[in-house]
């Protein structure tokens, strides 16, 4: 197959992965504003998808951590990157269709070591980099984000008991939107960043640009636009379990877990830690609600997510080593891998279709939550 089709196609598949992306990660940044009824559900994901766009252009940090630190790009080719992907995409389709907020990251993570390893070897990979790029970050920052808004969530209900009940609660929704919208800009400014630095190290392994380039501005702009498309689309499924299933959302309580998100992530990416998102919001989110009820946070949606979260790397991995070896074989390789990613992507739209979780159902479940404060109150 001619090379340079190779890597027209590692691009395609690279703002595929990145629109998934963006539709499996909406959560990160709007769910507890849905949640607790500050935004409504497509004015969130409309808002979230043009802060995603606008945070894609915002650092190349994390990019240059993909294309020069995890892999050797002088040991891997275009259709091993390739093979990664699908890896990557398969493993956010399947979560998505569970409602699993697994990372986007770490499958993308799994899929391009896994590929890389089977098809070039062991030495194709920068574990220290890994180690200190990656699975550090993966520990330390849900941790970090947890624990900063278990405090802050204490300190804002403490405030919160001397204020004008009703004011405070328009006051943190009023807040809310502010401190989603930073989480919107720092997805962007993490996420976008790493289908740029997978397109930069496609070009780097052709040949097309030299080894250590950044993202040209034509990848900054398509993979801004693709994970902001994706955006749009919603993720509700994944939406609906970090909204309600984790733990139940008061305004102050998820004013004080989006900021402690958006602070965690902003910070990474500015010293180029490609970490997961969707566990620092997840952290996020249970710190939150540790703050506000010792009792607060649903245990068992925890271990699920947690599961999901160990599972996300080995399982990309082994998707990923199988498609990539097979895709390195040449065009046959190429075209069934192909094929099979697509009859798969297909199969769990249709799924997915049979039991469709829509924005109505999340308005419906807000109003009923708010009704129920009500009676309490």
């Amino acid at each position: 197959m001619d090379p340079a089709l190779v890597v027209i196609i590692v691009v395609i598949t690279a703002l595929i992965f990145d629109f998934t992306n963006g539709f499996h990660d909406t959560a990160n940044a709007m769910a507890t504003s849905i949640a607790t009824g500050a935004l409504k559900p497509r004015t969130a994901v409309a808002l979230s998808a043009v802060l995603n766009l606008v945070g894609a252009f915002l650092s190349v940090e994390v990019a240059k951590t993909i294309s020069g630190g995890i892999v050797d790009d002088a040991q891997i080719t275009p259709a091993i990157i390739f093979g990664g992907l699908v890896g990557a995409i398969m493993w956010n389709l399947v979560t998505w269709y569970v409602g699993l907020p697994s990372s986007s990251s770490h499958a993308l993570f799994g899929g391009l070591i896994g590929a890389a390893w089977v098809a070039s070897g062991v030495d194709a990979i920068h574990f220290v980099k890994v180690v200190d790029k990656v699975l550090v970050p993966a520990i330390v920052a849900p941790l970090v984000a947890g624990l900063v808004a278990a405090i802050a969530t204490i300190v804002v209900y403490r405030l919160k008991k001397a204020a004008d009940p009703r004011v405070a609660h328009t006051g943190f929704k009023v807040g809310q939107v502010a401190s989603a919208s930073l989480v919107s800009l720092a997805h962007g400014t993490n996420d976008a960043q790493k289908t740029m630095g997978i397109i930069t190290l496609a070009l780097i392994t052709s040949g097309s640009l030299a080894p250590g380039s950044g993202p040209p501005t034509w990848v900054i702009v398509s993979a801004g636009l693709a994970i902001a498309a994706g955006t749009y689309l919603g993720g509700w499924r994944i939406t609906h379990t970090m909204g309600r299933g984790l733990t139940t959302i008061e305004p102050a309580q998820g004013f004080a877990a989006q900021t402690s998100t958006a602070t965690a992530i902003l910070a990474s990416s500015h010293l180029g830690f490609a970490l997961s998102t969707t566990h620092v919001a997840s952290g996020g989110i249970m710190g939150s609600g540790l703050g506000r009820d010792r009792h607060g946070v649903n245990w068992g949606t925890m271990g699920k997510m947690a599961a999901g979260w160990l599972f996300t790397l080995p399982a990309a991995g082994i998707v990923g080593a199988l498609a990539g070896k097979w895709a390195s074989t040449g065009a046959v390789g190429i075209i069934g891998v192909a094929a099979i990613g697509i009859a798969v992507s297909i199969g769990i739209w249709i799924l997915a279709r049979r039991e469709p979780i829509k924005p109505e159902h999340i308005v419906d479940e807000v109003a009923a939550q708010a009704e129920l404060h009500k009676v309490a109150a």
